[in-house]
């Protein structure tokens, strides 16, 4: 399957017009039209209808695997490109904003740094492409056990920083007195949904191992990345959010009550390229070092 030929479906699919594919690619209607058929040719099944353009039910499950496959593309032309680039001055770091943990903001170089915040499920594949040289990422786990990350590149992983985790409420609500919270009692509640600020609900769900779909009903849904102004929101009876431990004081009318079950972590990861850690010099092998020490 070529894969200049997927990138233009997936750009036809996304932006369910040739012509609109075609200026956004910088070729012509009548090229994008060729890749097309060239795939369905290939393929053996028609891929797009034209009039509208959306895909067909084989073009659908195609979709479902191309994101995949240019990713693991671009991620290994960023890694053989390595061998061949002059060595790094500057140190260009994505973070998801709760993986911003003091201990890592400490290890950054004095200079030449650049700071980037993406949302969590979008720094692995950052680091892999060479869009970034190191990330932070955060998410929830069992004590002293590794994120589960996608695996679309050799990328080598370190522990930074493990928090416990705490459910924020309203300071009148009738569970703030409570010295820890089970996720079980919690099911019911109204909670607010912030998937680059707080943890995703839908990590809750899976966590909660409940029936798929259920529970934890979102009240609000807050896509910003402050998680003071999510726990403010919390602290306004908009709903309940859990954030780890440190990050979820010091508002006023806000209680943070300590998860007890299940025995869940917040935790923090560098990622590096497999063997950026490993060079003699440079800001990535110096960032990796502080953090280790």
């Amino acid at each position: 399957m070529d894969p200049h030929l997927l990138r233009t479906y997936v750009a036809v699919t996304r932006l369910a017009s040739f012509s609109a594919a075609a200026r956004t690619l910088g070729y012509t209607q009548s090229a994008v039209s060729q890749h097309i058929a060239a795939l369905e040719a290939d393929l053996g099944t028609p891929l797009l209808t034209r009039r509208p353009v959306a895909p067909t039910p084989a073009g659908e499950r195609l979709l479902e695997h191309a994101g995949a496959l240019l990713l693991r593309l671009d991620a290994a032309r960023a890694d053989l490109g390595r061998f061949a680039a002059a060595p790094r001055a500057t140190l260009d770091v994505a973070a998801s904003p709760l993986a911003l943990h003091p201990r890592a903001l400490a290890a950054l170089p004095a200079t030449g740094v650049t700071l980037r915040s993406l949302p969590r499920d979008r720094v692995p594949a950052a680091v892999a492409t060479g869009e970034a040289d190191a990330g932070l990422v955060d998410g929830i786990a069992a004590p002293s056990d590794p994120l589960r990350l996608p695996d679309i590149a050799p990328l080598a992983s370190a522990r930074v920083a493990e928090e416990p985790l705490a459910v924020v409420l309203p300071t009148d609500h009738p569970l703030a007195r409570r010295t820890g919270l089970r996720l079980d009692d919690l099911v019911d509640a109204r909670w607010l949904d912030a998937p680059a600020a707080g943890v995703p609900l839908d990590l809750l769900r899976a966590v909660h191992a409940g029936p798929a779909g259920r529970g934890f009903r979102t009240a609000l849904r807050y896509e910003g990345t402050d998680p003071r102004t999510l726990t403010a929101l919390a602290a306004a009876g908009h709903g309940l959010v859990l954030l780890p431990l440190p990050a979820a004081g010091g508002v006023p009318g806000a209680t943070a009550v300590p998860l007890v079950s299940p025995r869940l972590v917040h935790r923090t990861e560098l990622l590096v390229a497999a063997g950026a850690h490993g060079e003699a010099a440079g800001p990535v092998a110096e960032f990796t070092r502080r953090l280790g020490s």
